[in-house]
């Protein structure tokens, strides 16, 4: 993720030397001073829990943009805690939604194959299916709408499962994706990504006929290996 930079620090220091009263504006402070009990009076006087997770998250995205010594005040504090959730979860700006900001607290919950929306999968394979067609296979970074799929199902699940669930979408975009490669090469031999792929090639894969293939192994979900002899 980006450095969040919608809250602004009033002072710097400036050529190595230190703010003084003279310099910095009425109700700023420096970060260091935050722990100070002036300072956390002042906090809770303007409505701020200086114990919430909210709280906390915002704090520390200050403190990793900057240092000790540079200023801010009461009302950046409370711009920035608007960027999370109660559990301290930043809030995607686009999407409004909480808890997809991948971190070293939730990655070990990311890898998992959970149940996800039937909708969902329907939509991830009809969007596949046409992005496929229209791009003649080429994955399209300009064109795709996939992330709106993948949107439209994180509002479906539960926050502490909206990483796996993208995880877990991720695993049959790929099959659904591998599932059309195989098709149009089985249709023409001497066909290749980029090249125009003929009409009805598609016609008899579903959605069903490609998850039947499918199983999960470790973190994973894996084709199951078919035995051609007769």
């Amino acid at each position: 993720m980006s450095k969040i930079t919608d809250y602004g620090f009033l002072f710097q220091q400036m050529f190595g030397t230190k703010g003084t009263k003279s310099t910095s504006a009425i109700g700023s402070f420096q970060l260091s001073q935050l722990n100070s009990s002036s300072i956390q009076s002042q906090l809770k006087a303007a409505g701020i829990d200086t114990n919430s997770a909210q709280y906390k998250a915002a704090i520390k995205q200050m403190m990793s943009n900057a240092n000790g010594l540079m200023y801010t005040n009461i009302q950046s504090i409370k711009n920035l805690m608007k960027s999370y959730d109660k559990d301290g979860d930043y809030i995607d700006p686009t999407t409004g939604l909480a808890g997809l900001l991948l971190t070293d607290e939730n990655a070990s919950s990311q890898k998992r194959i959970i149940s996800i929306p039937e909708s969902s999968k329907d939509e991830m394979f009809e969007q596949t299916k046409k992005e496929f067609l229209q791009e003649n296979g080429v994955l399209n970074g300009d064109t795709t709408k996939r992330s709106d799929v993948y949107t439209n199902m994180y509002r479906k699940v539960q926050k502490n499962d909206q990483l796996a669930a993208g995880y877990t979408m991720q695993q049959y975009e790929r099959a659904y994706r591998q599932a059309f490669i195989s098709a149009a090469k089985a249709a023409d031999p001497g066909w290749e990504i980029g090249k125009p792929v003929s009409s009805g090639t598609l016609d008899g894969i579903t959605r069903e006929s490609v998850e039947a293939n499918l199983k999960k192994s470790g973190s994973s979900l894996a084709q199951v290996s078919v035995d051609t002899r007769i």
